[in-house]
């Protein structure tokens, strides 16, 4: 059956080297890239993990420029009808909508901060299962994304937008001192995420996703290891796991999730 209005359905890496990029997140994830099949896609690739489709990389495209690295991509039975929605509201096409042979269509948007995330219609009726729920350890969720986080300049309207859009709700925050609530987002079962102010907590505004790693520390070490950086954690997070925040060595943000194996 088709995903649910806004469930987080694909991951996409918008990348200067594509070769680097592969061989950075398959050492952190354990993911396995590969180019796509189809020649109709243009040299994209697929990164799996247990078999399943989790993430892309493409290469940074001309025509679109000013994308970010990681982009999120949320689900919408309609394209054409919810992308009219997003202007309506205050936020702009950024590229697209375009159909994607043997896929679906899409488009990249923006929000009225000018946070960027992609509108998706899969064209085949199956779940997608690059997004795993939480908490870690439910199902097999290794190598896939199990949490998405808005840092934004005003958290109020992103409330506003996102509700008008997805019918989002605030489902509870958890207080975070000076740098205000981490405001938890979602409609009845579907709990993806949270939101925040880029402002209290002195971050870039975007679209953030983590992915659940066997170990936060070795992957951390990895990271490292392979020329990026750690920009936070790890931090403890409900249910014994931790999260981190890194940077790969072209500077493109995203998150980890997973449990301390060391004693």
């Amino acid at each position: 059956m088709p995903a649910v209005e806004g469930t987080p359905i694909w991951f996409e890496l918008n990348a200067t080297d594509q070769d680097a990029a592969q061989a950075f997140y398959q050492a952190i994830t354990g993911w396995c890239v590969a180019p796509s099949p189809m020649s109709e896609h243009g040299g994209y690739r697929i990164a799996e993990a247990d078999g399943r489709p989790v993430a892309g990389i493409r290469q940074t495209m001309p025509e679109a420029p000013g994308l970010p690295g990681w982009v999120v991509y949320l689900a919408t039975r309609d394209v054409d009808a919810t992308v009219s929605r997003v202007v309506d509201l205050g936020g702009r096409i950024r590229f697209g909508p375009v159909d994607i042979p043997h896929v679906g269509r899409f488009v990249m948007v923006s929000d009225p901060q000018d946070v960027v995330f992609a509108l998706m219609a899969a064209t085949s009726p199956g779940e997608s299962r690059a997004f795993g729920p939480v908490p870690l350890g439910m199902e097999q969720t290794l190598g896939h994304g199990v949490w998405i986080e808005l840092a934004t300049p005003d958290p109020e309207a992103a409330f506003a937008f996102y509700g008008a859009l997805f019918g989002w709700e605030k489902l509870g925050a958890m207080p975070m001192g000076g740098m205000g609530e981490y405001a938890f987002i979602g409609r009845g079962d579907l709990r993806p995420g949270a939101v925040m102010s880029s402002a209290a907590i002195g971050a870039p505004s975007r679209w953030n996703w983590y992915v659940h790693v066997a170990d936060i520390d070795a992957a951390l070490a990895t990271v490292r290891d392979k020329g990026g950086t750690v920009l936070q954690g790890p931090d403890p997070i409900p249910g014994g796991s931790y999260s981190a925040n890194i940077a790969d060595p072209s500077g493109n943000r995203l998150g980890l999730a997973g449990p301390r194996q060391a004693a």
